[in-house]
């Protein structure tokens, strides 16, 4: 498989309703949940993931045709195969070389002009960790990144802010806390919930993968803005007793304490 055609016409064979259904009712589909008019074949991941290795020489131009596809695992499959021609272009021997840098960039640039199709979180997850979040700490030519990560972050689109922020997931692996830190106080007072635990989600893995020092600094500066659905995901990783005092933590003379 080379082409968009193809690989759409071989996803739609392997169509499953009863999967179909399960996974609507998952994605939160109905009218007025967060994935509203969703369409899906009815493939489980490992399904897309085995297209995306037979389909992995597909040209980049033919990508934007499964990004605009109405089904939500062609749209995966099309984020997915742009990760695994990023990641070819992102080993350490090409981390400085020119046509890489170009050729990474253009992923990139194709990445953020379809943003808006990776229209749920499952899109969002699999996909910018491993593009945004991985070409922070590459060369580009793009510019400054940090602005073209702000304005996914002040856009007024769900899946662009959530990109914003679990990109950071790679950067904090790498040891960098500062994207992880600036995006969780940027969106500590979203309100949807998809955002909420996004925030928490980071924050863990900051914590987990930097200082948890570095977290405990982080809630008890943000305590009085934070949503308890990003507490409880950022304190996964502590212990009981710890957690039971975060959960416990109230107001005492202006300033916000833990129960010992």
């Amino acid at each position: 498989m080379r082409t968009a055609k193809e690989i759409i016409e071989h996803m739609e064979q392997q169509r499953n309703e009863r999967q179909r259904e399960v996974l609507m009712g998952f994605f939160k589909t109905a009218p007025g949940e967060y994935g509203e008019g969703d369409e899906f074949l009815g493939l489980k991941v490992p399904q897309t993931r085995e297209v995306v290795k037979n389909a992995k020489d597909t040209p980049l131009g033919e990508i934007p045709e499964l990004l605009m596809c109405r089904w939500h695992e062609v749209r995966l499959c099309g984020l997915l195969l742009l990760v695994s021609k990023f990641e070819a272009l992102a080993k350490k021997r090409l981390g400085t070389d020119e046509t890489a840098i170009e050729k990474r960039d253009e992923i990139v640039k194709m990445y953020l002009r379809y943003a808006e199709q990776a229209n749920n979180w499952d899109l969002v997850d699999l996909s910018a960790p491993k593009i945004l979040g991985r070409w922070i700490g590459l060369p580009t030519h793009l510019g400054d990144k940090q602005a073209i990560i702000d304005q996914l972050a002040h856009s007024n689109n769900l899946w662009r802010q959530r990109m914003s922020m679990v990109c950071t997931w790679t950067t904090s692996q790498q040891g960098d806390p500062s994207w992880c830190l600036r995006y969780a106080e940027m969106h500590l007072g979203h309100e949807h919930d998809l955002m909420h635990k996004a925030v928490g989600w980071m924050l863990r893995e900051m914590g987990k993968r930097v200082s948890m020092d570095l977290l405990r600094d982080f809630l008890r500066q943000h305590l009085h803005e934070m949503h308890r659905t990003t507490l409880r995901y950022a304190i996964e990783k502590m212990d009981e007793k710890e957690r039971k005092s975060w959960m416990r933590t109230t107001m005492i003379n202006g300033e916000w304490r833990m129960d010992n």
